[in-house]
């Protein structure tokens, strides 16, 4: 049962992006080049954010005292660190991309593929990963550990993965389930930060970096403060959140309204990525870090 629910949770997070791109093809007309231009453009982003992070970001809150394992202002002023980190390179490398590749793609439509194609390349990476571990747990199981690993980490590495396969099935899914949150919320931050561009109003582009902003740092608080639940449930509230964003905005940048020269967009904002990932044994905190943003 456990390996099944492993492998929706695995196939889902690579699977949904990629029907939901054949259904945006269909439906909104959209090319798939679009979708393609999304996921290079949040792959190259983390180029840029996860050195950031880990150079920059985290030794300065460590200077100040500030970190997400604290209690308090120390956690809060970390996670809002965090979450503004995330916004501004990864709104900014979408207005980027705005200004430079996507010059003449300014309609609603063109928005959503764009949109989906950033938040799908996460989803298929972190599917990859989860789908990584479920091998490594499958190559593992039954097999005498001593004989593969430092007789020191026998019994954590056993332990880890006695977790991960007696999981329960509705944490196994929520991986998968938060991938449709993210996708919804991914949408709506590239219609946002094309309204910039068709209103000629920078204003809507700081939207954007400040609801990414909010949207990290709540689920990092969450998550600190009242568990992963709770963390999911506010994901929920701002993926319903993001729809509405996304249906209010439909007709508002069918044409291009904005001259490309326009020079209120002379000078490019920052850009922004998604918090790194990274994968060691199998544990249920390997599943928990692999969410959000």
């Amino acid at each position: 049962m456990n390996m099944f629910v492993h492998t929706v949770n695995a196939l889902v997070m690579i699977g949904l992006p990629l029907i939901l791109g054949v259904l945006f093809v269909k439906r909104l007309k959209v090319e798939w080049r679009l979708f393609l231009v999304g996921a290079v453009t949040f792959v190259a982003s983390q180029i840029l954010h996860i050195p950031f992070n880990a150079f920059v970001l985290a030794p300065s809150l460590d200077r100040f005292n500030l970190s997400l394992a604290q209690m308090g202002l120390p956690l809060i002023g970390a996670a809002l660190a965090y979450g503004l980190s995330a916004g501004v390179f990864e709104e900014g490398a979408r207005y980027l991309i705005y200004r430079t590749w996507l010059r003449k793609e300014r309609s609603w439509r063109e928005a959503l593929m764009f949109g989906l194609g950033h938040g799908g390349a996460e989803a298929i990476i972190l599917g990859g990963l989860a789908a990584y571990g479920l091998i490594q747990a499958i190559a593992l199981r039954g097999v005498d550990l001593s004989s593969l690993v430092p007789a020191d980490r026998v019994a954590d590495v056993a332990a880890q993965l006695e977790m991960y396969w007696n999981m329960p099935w509705y944490d196994a899914l929520l991986g998968a389930v938060e991938r449709v949150f993210a996708l919804a919320i991914q949408i709506s931050l590239a219609v946002l930060m094309l309204q910039a561009f068709t209103r000629k109003q920078v204003r809507w582009g700081v939207a954007a970096v400040l609801w990414h902003t909010l949207i990290d740092a709540g689920v990092l608080l969450a998550v600190q403060l009242w568990g992963i639940y709770i963390a999911e449930g506010l994901a929920a509230v701002a993926a319903i959140i993001s729809l509405v964003i996304i249906l209010k905005l439909r007709g508002c940048s069918s044409e291009p309204q904005v001259p490309i020269s326009d020079p209120a967009f002379d000078s490019p904002r920052s850009a922004d990525l998604a918090p790194a990932i990274e994968v060691e044994d199998i544990t249920k905190e390997q599943v928990e870090d692999s969410r959000f943003v």
